[in-house]
């Protein structure tokens, strides 16, 4: 088929998208999401290699967008809220959907294994999008959900690469070479922003993607997945961005504009109804573990570090979001045969739910205002008086 006109059909439903959006107040990400279900189920949207292509880079530039929001200063003020809010996001949902799917649905083990990772996840892109939207992103409660977000995420890689990666000598590359980036990268990409910030060949911003695409090449080779390294190298220029407010608005503008339509359009378009339909009672169990599982995990949390009752479910419903990683375990099983075309739908289909039900819910019952985001943490709203201001 004509490349132009397969353009032309992604960018339009993206811009109908956007659209939607404006005018129902909705996330425009999870609107891309039920826009790709419908085109991919009922308006038979053409596809080529080059759209997987940037879907893929898509996710890898949103998930270092995201690592690079969370600012290190804030991650060192509320150490103990991201690590404990983020470490059982992520351990609750493990352990509970990989029990169900074992001991209940009947899969193999590392079916079961495969369906507790994906279902452990809080999508990054999902997240991260909703933030910059309602720019929660720049307020304390904003940046203490995203940090959260990297330790459930984090433990889900890790989780990933423990059961199931290939102890070699790529696997040792791969966290050597990371390593090395991380120490060395933000220094030298600070020293491009600094001389060459204003030039319009923007080369601080092409090392930064020769360095997301190398490293996602030997995370390949290493049997791990690209957005794990994308997201560490996020959080290591964190200090470098905060510094450089503009370089972030014109790679925002990239990453939103053009490249995650092409990521949430495909991941819609790739639930099948149809199959679905033959197994959404599990489905629906399924989800509902999960979202069970988070509010086990992360809602006791919010009232012991003392946040309010509407932060709090706010938060939670937020943490119960799926898509990014989620999507990327499921594909990795069924890639390597540990999980049958079918399971592979209903853990996709219960990613994709997981992106659109939680978060509507917080956005039209939850979202706090800026002044209560900005006041998150401190009795009668003191957060800017506690730092002196």
């Amino acid at each position: 088929m004509n490349q132009w006109f397969i353009a032309a059909a992604w960018v339009g439903l993206a811009f109908a998208a956007s659209l939607i959006s404006i005018r129902t107040a909705v996330s425009v990400a999870l609107v891309e999401i039920l826009v790709g279900v419908v085109a991919g189920n009922f308006l038979q949207l053409p596809t080529a290699e080059w759209i997987t292509f940037l879907a893929g880079f898509g996710s890898i530039l949103l998930t270092f967008m995201a690592g690079a929001e969370v600012e290190p200063n804030t991650l060192r003020r509320y150490l103990k809220e991201s690590l404990a809010i983020g470490f059982f996001s992520f351990l609750m949902p493990f352990l509970g959907a990989a029990a169900y799917c074992y001991y209940v649905a009947g899969w193999t083990p590392a079916a079961s294994w495969i369906g507790g990772i994906a279902l452990s996840t809080t999508s990054v892109a999902v997240v991260y999008a909703v933030m910059v939207e309602t720019r929660l992103n720049e307020t304390p409660l904003g940046k203490v959900i995203l940090a959260a977000c990297f330790i459930t995420d984090l433990g889900t890689v890790l989780a990933l690469g423990v059961i199931f990666a290939n102890y070699n000598l790529w696997l040792i590359m791969f966290a050597a070479v990371t390593v090395l980036t991380l120490l060395f990268a933000p220094r030298l990409i600070e020293r491009l922003v600094e001389r060459y910030g204003s030039h319009v060949s923007e080369p601080g911003t092409k090392l930064i993607f020769l360095l997301l695409f190398a490293l996602g090449g030997v995370a390949l080779k290493a049997n791990s997945e690209a957005v794990l390294p994308a997201y560490l190298l996020g959080l290591a220029v964190a200090t470098v961005f905060a510094q450089q407010r503009e370089m972030v608005r014109r790679l925002r503008t990239t990453v939103f504009a053009f490249l995650t339509p092409f990521y949430f359009l495909r991941a819609g378009a790739l639930v099948s109804l149809p199959a679905l339909a033959g197994a959404a009672g599990l489905a629906l169990v399924l989800l509902f573990v999960k979202v069970v599982a988070k509010f086990m995990g992360v809602w006791p949390w919010t009232r012991a570090f003392r946040f309010t009752s509407k932060q709090g479910s706010y938060t939670t419903l937020l943490m119960s979001t799926g898509l990014t990683f989620g999507s990327i375990s499921a594909l990795f099983g069924f890639n390597r045969g540990l999980i049958t075309q079918a399971q592979y739908t209903v853990l996709v289909s219960v990613v994709i739910a997981s992106a659109v039900v939680p978060t509507l819910i917080a956005q039209a019952w939850f979202r706090p205002t800026r002044e209560e985001a900005d006041s998150f943490g401190e009795p009668g709203g003191g957060l800017k008086q506690a730092e002196g201001e």
